[in-house]
């Protein structure tokens, strides 16, 4: 007696159309973390913020998406990942709207909040569909491979983008763009996406819900507020109530029927590896954009555009590198090519940190550097993240996945731009003593607008002492990044040692010998 098995299915024109309607809401979160930064001076002037306000404005975003990735992939799970993609695309044009007519700073700020919680319900429904959409294991590589290649190319391609709209445009012009992005999608949406939900979701758990989220979002702030303040009270009330809220989030999950979140998946040191790596890569990326892009302007002297175009040969790596680790990764195991493109990473970080006179092809080699890396990198640590649990999971699956990307490029903006800010600081006072004002050199920009105001010679030396200070804040804060991405090169090269092969890989095998028993 035996029992006839068949291989899976494979993609058809439909699933691979709808592939490519899901990466429109990929684009719009990813080119959204980083579009902004381009863009601030000019909110600046034109809607007048306070200092706090505009951290808020940068920072509210961020720290809504983080809070809500996991609730809203358990919501997709069990609501439906389409219709939550849907509504969400909605609310997130709305938001859009409401972003690029702001009159003020606080409508500014509902904006970007509003923005992050129809954020929140876009990226997780999009990888878990991914997972359900395509069965057989080499497509799904490939559709991980394209949804990592957008996420990571997204994230360069925003301050491109921005340079080049805020060049021509008002301000507003980088929430507009979203609105011809979501009117393509939404009807493409409806036609070529099949909806899917875990077919046994159980109840809504509302307190894990807002533990989740109480977890998350005081994290995110805690470590902002730590880079701007200090350890002072403020962020041990945060991170106490982050500890706590996730202690609780934990116990709750563990002792559930049907968690929202299975926790026992870090006991798997493979799934753990993976999410540390997207972690820790996203971080020294991050990083880099925030003070590679103003050391192209402010150092280096290129315009917004100048600076946006040094970055496109680094997206157009990122993009392909995704795409080439799917032979790579067949034939070598995780644990070696996730490590070396990790280093990569670090090799484009070091060149920023130790080279002694920066240049825009210095600035252009690096990011390329960090382009293959993270391409590379995340599309396999995705495919085994998402591999690990059954496809109807695959929402809060791909949630965590999310929110390693969103609480790293929190952690590289606040930690390492952060640092390069402080030793900008002491740097600078060490070299020009009580004549900084800190209402005056707070920022290398606020600096050479007032010297440059002043017109003296004495200005002048000033500016340049300035500058010098920010490219030793800079030099400092890309090693401490290259030394963090070396760490998770190291930690994944032990975490990943079990994974041998991606699982997708591995299902293909399964799949031919179910093919030749087919046949046979």
């Amino acid at each position: 007696m035996f029992t006839t098995q068949t291989p899976r299915q494979r993609a058809g024109r439909r699933e691979w159309a709808g592939l490519a309607v899901l990466m429109i809401p990929v684009l719009l979160i990813s080119i959204d973390n980083t579009v902004l930064g381009f863009a601030i001076p000019a909110i600046s002037t034109g809607l007048h913020p306070t200092g706090t306000q505009l951290l808020w404005i940068v920072d509210i975003y961020p720290l809504m998406l983080a809070g809500l990735l996991v609730a809203m992939g358990s919501i997709g799970d069990r609501f439906g990942r389409r219709r939550l993609l849907l509504i969400g695309a909605v609310g997130f044009g709305l938001a859009s709207l409401l972003a690029a007519f702001s009159t003020s700073a606080e409508m500014l700020i509902l904006a970007r909040a509003l923005l992050g919680v129809f954020g929140a319900t876009l990226m997780p429904s999009t990888l878990s569909l991914i997972r359900n959409i395509f069965h057989d294991a080499k497509d799904r590589q490939i559709a991980i491979a394209t949804w990592a290649a957008m996420f990571s190319g997204g994230a360069a391609l925003g301050p491109i983008v921005g340079g080049m709209l805020l060049e021509h445009f008002h301000w507003s012009s980088v929430f507009f763009i979203n609105l011809p992005l979501i009117a393509l999608f939404l009807p493409a949406a409806l036609l070529l996406l099949p909806e899917s939900r875990d077919p046994n979701p159980g109840p809504v758990d509302p307190s894990s819900i807002v533990l989740s989220m109480l977890t998350l979002a005081p994290f995110v702030f805690a470590i902002k507020h730590a880079m701007e303040a200090g350890a002072d009270l403020l962020f041990w009330i945060s991170m106490s109530i982050a500890v706590a809220a996730g202690v609780s989030f934990a116990l709750r999950q563990l002792a559930a029927t049907n968690p929202m979140l299975d926790v026992r998946l870090f006991s798997n040191k493979v799934f753990t590896s993976a999410v540390t790596s997207n972690l820790l890569s996203v971080m020294g990326m991050a990083g880099f954009l925030y003070f590679g892009t103003q050391m192209l302007q402010l150092v280096l002297g290129l315009s917004p555009v100048e600076a946006a175009l040094v970055l496109v040969p680094g997206l157009v790596v990122a993009v392909v590198s995704g795409y080439a680790a799917v032979p790579i990764v067949a034939r070598l195991q995780p644990r070696v090519v996730v490590p070396c493109a990790l280093v990569l990473n670090a090799v484009g970080l070091g060149i920023v940190a130790f080279d002694p006179e920066h240049s825009v092809i210095g600035m252009a080699i690096s990011f390329v550097l960090l382009g293959a890396g993270i391409g590379t990198a995340e599309v396999i640590t995705n495919d085994l993240i998402i591999a690990a649990v059954p496809a109807e999971k695959a929402g809060a699956a791909s949630a965590i996945s999310e929110t390693a990307y969103e609480v790293g490029s929190v952690i590289g903006t606040a930690v390492l731009g952060g640092l390069a800010t402080m030793t900008y600081s002491g740097h600078l006072e060490s070299l020009i003593g009580a004549r900084a004002e800190k209402s005056q050199f707070e920022t290398l920009g606020s600096a050479l607008e007032y010297t440059e105001s002043l017109g003296t010679a004495a200005a002048t030396r000033i500016a340049d002492a300035a500058t010098l200070a920010f490219e030793h804040g800079v030099q400092v804060s890309a090693g401490v990044a290259a030394g963090v991405v070396v760490l998770a090169a190291v930690l994944t090269a032990f975490g990943l040692k079990g994974a041998g092969r991606t699982a997708a890989v591995e299902t293909e095998e399964i799949n031919e010998r179910d093919a030749e028993a087919c046949r046979s």
